[in-house]
């Protein structure tokens, strides 16, 4: 696999700098003027009983077509893309749920996936790992979907005053992100962390998705021990609550048990 070409997201983002507002609401529709014109006060919160499950994923949709716009996204000839369309191969509609998966090709070691079913897999996470092992991190992202793990977390970021703290001060793609209103909230949302109990039951599902799909559910315990003798507990998929220790013990107890 060739190496992963940064790029250098906070240019990009510098660039685009002042879009504010009229951006959100070109990219969510007239429908969404009020919702942003909250955020974009900087200063209340947002009412929680306004907001509904359409709201906080069309906002997904749009900060995940924000994303895509502001970055290298791996063309459909590139080896970074033909690799996940492989491997996500028959996963648009899985499970209920309609996902849709691209590569970024930029130096972050991560994963995520919004709300609406927008899976973004960085290419420089792929290098790291096997396929197998790339697979349980798929399964684990689509998990936090299908548990609506992530739309909690989106519902949380919008519901939080907008004006982050740290604009300007953090490095590389999750720090330039900040600079538009509605990479705000992208931002907060891939930088959250989701807690013990989400982690653990998309851990759950990424082994089930793994058997289904004809692999070795033990890459799921692989593809954390792979990423930490690599990053020890930095890189941001390792980065959460549970220890990594419990998520091998609590993996190998499922796999167990699914035997």
């Amino acid at each position: 696999m060739k190496q992963s070409r940064r790029f250098d997201v906070r240019s990009r983002m510098i660039e685009k700098m002042g879009l504010g507002i009229t951006l959100f609401a070109m990219l969510c529709g007239c429908a969404q003027q009020d919702l942003s014109s909250a955020i974009d006060s900087g200063t209340g919160l947002l009412s929680a009983a306004i907001l509904t499950e359409d709201d906080v994923k069309a906002e997904s949709r749009a900060a995940a077509e924000e994303m895509d716009r502001l970055n290298e996204v791996a063309p459909e000839d590139d080896e970074y893309a033909k690799r996940l369309v492989r491997l996500t191969k028959g996963l648009e509609n899985y499970d209920g749920l309609r996902l849709n998966f691209k590569v970024y090709l930029v130096s972050d070691i991560i994963a995520f996936a919004m709300p609406d079913g927008s899976v973004r897999v960085f290419s420089s996470l792929m290098d790291i790992l096997e396929d197998d092992e790339l697979m349980a991190i798929i399964g684990h992202e689509i998990g936090h979907v299908k548990f609506k793990h992530s739309y909690d977390q989106m519902r949380m970021a919008m519901v939080s005053q907008s004006t982050m703290s740290f604009l300007g001060r953090s490095d590389g793609y999750t720090g330039a992100i900040a600079n538009s209103k509605l990479g705000e909230l992208a931002h907060r949302f891939i930088t959250a962390k989701y807690s013990q109990s989400d982690e653990l039951e998309s851990d759950a599902f990424s082994v089930i998705f793994l058997q289904r799909r004809g692999v070795d559910p033990s890459a799921a315990v692989r593809a954390i021990q792979a990423l930490q003798a690599e990053f020890g507990d930095s890189n941001h998929f390792l980065g959460s609550h549970p220890s990594n220790p419990t998520r091998i013990a609590a993996l190998k107890d499922i796999i167990a048990k699914q035997q």
